[in-house]
């Protein structure tokens, strides 16, 4: 009551308190998982997200594999790009972390001296989750799912605001998608090349559908069998 008090009519705050006020009420063992999930666990989710869809796509074999493969190239390399970004952003806002202006916060993980506006942790799933999206609307959604519960988790945590977590999701976004264009533009050759080699063709294609692949991209191919089975019969 004494935080809520502090935090007067400040939404933000307020919505701070509400969270993180959860994790005195939950066990012990509760909220050592959901720091770990927070911290760790999601990352970890999102890059065995990628490493699915790509079996999936890379499986299927479907003519866009390769347009897929490269959004799926796209994603880590956009969160690295948003987490970038947010170095000069954390700089000119020098927002403390919430547990350094408000008392009565319950802070699962300690360490965290940085400031805290944008979450680079909602920055970095929301953004790879983005870029699964442009691959596959199903593990896009899953993703995204995943970014949400990363964002609930940090302020759980009491490590960052609810802003700066919505922050974070605006900032991935927006990266993955404004420079998604340019980024297929330039990936997609690439690992067009990458599937008609000799060497790294099964990273695109399993070998079976790449084989259908080939054969599908000579024009009649598929109609001059049949009339070759027809006249037999």
């Amino acid at each position: 009551m004494a935080g809520l008090a502090e935090s007067g009519s400040d939404p933000d705050v307020d919505l701070l308190y509400d969270i993180n006020g959860l994790a005195k009420d939950a066990p012990h063992w509760f909220d050592r998982a959901v720091s770990f999930v927070g911290e760790y666990g999601l990352l970890l989710a999102m890059v065995l997200l990628v490493v699915w869809c790509w079996w999936s796509v890379r499986r299927r074999g479907d003519e866009d594999a390769a347009s897929s493969v490269a959004a799926l190239v796209w994603a880590p390399v956009a969160a690295a790009l948003a987490v970038l970004v947010n170095v000069p952003i954390r700089g000119f806002v020098e927002r403390p972390r919430p547990f350094r202006t408000h008392d009565g916060l319950d802070v699962l993980v300690s360490g965290k001296t940085d400031y805290s506006f944008v979450s680079d942790h909602a920055t970095i799933t929301m953004a790879i989750a983005v870029g699964v999206f442009v691959a596959s609307r199903k593990f896009g959604v899953v993703g995204i799912g995943l970014a949400l519960l990363e964002g609930f988790c940090r302020v759980y945590m009491g490590v960052h605001y609810p802003t700066d977590v919505v922050g974070g999701f605006a900032l991935g976004t927006a990266v993955a998608l404004l420079l998604s264009p340019v980024a297929m533009l330039l990936l997609t050759p690439v690992v067009k090349a990458v599937e008609g080699s000799a060497w790294g063709g099964w990273l695109v294609r399993s070998p079976g559908r790449a084989a259908l692949g080939r054969d599908a991209l000579i024009p009649g191919a598929r109609n001059e069998a049949a009339e070759e089975r027809d006249l037999a019969a």
